[in-house]
């Protein structure tokens, strides 16, 4: 900005977006204090770099506003977990499937885990089974992002809301 840029030439634009053609670095300074406006680099990595006539103060300003606008405009979606055993009973798995599908509403993403305890580490397949019922439960309110996999003593399964 202003006496920190250190190239010989510059292409510069004026402040109402039209080009002034290529030009000094002192000459452009010396046309931006004309107007009491700054002069930006742009666009340094380009050949001359590009300065711009700005008041700086105002495009940090508005720079910020867009920001801040952008942010609120965003969605943080959370990723909810509901667990299971491999040796869960019907009515659990209902009370679960409940529990995912409020989560899915509200438009986060849920991972299904399970935990495997002891002898159950050998019968990975039962643990899967069980995943896929409770898929099956929540009746196409939910799309599979990751599939049943085993992760050591864990199964895990990452589910999003489908969209309507």
């Amino acid at each position: 900005m202003n006496g920190e840029i250190r190239d010989q030439e510059v292409r510069v634009i004026g402040q109402d977006g039209n080009q002034l053609g290529i030009m000094s670095a002192r000459e452009a300074l010396r046309l931006a204090e004309e107007s009491d406006l700054d002069l930006v680099k742009i666009s340094p990595m380009a050949n001359p770099p590009v300065c711009k006539i700005m008041d700086y103060g105002k495009f940090k300003f508005e720079q910020g506003k867009k920001e801040k606008e952008s942010r609120r405009n965003q969605k943080m979606v959370e990723v909810k977990e509901v667990r299971l055993s491999m040796t869960i009973d019907v009515g659990d798995l209902n009370v679960k499937s409940r529990q995912a599908q409020k989560f899915l509403e509200a438009g986060n993403k849920v991972l299904v885990s399970i935990r495997m305890r002891g002898r159950q580490n050998a019968h990975v397949s039962l643990g899967v089974d069980v995943m896929k019922e409770f898929f099956e439960m929540l009746g196409g309110k939910a799309v599979m992002d990751k599939k049943p996999t085993n992760e050591g003593r864990n199964i895990t399964m990452m589910l999003s809301p489908a969209k309507q």
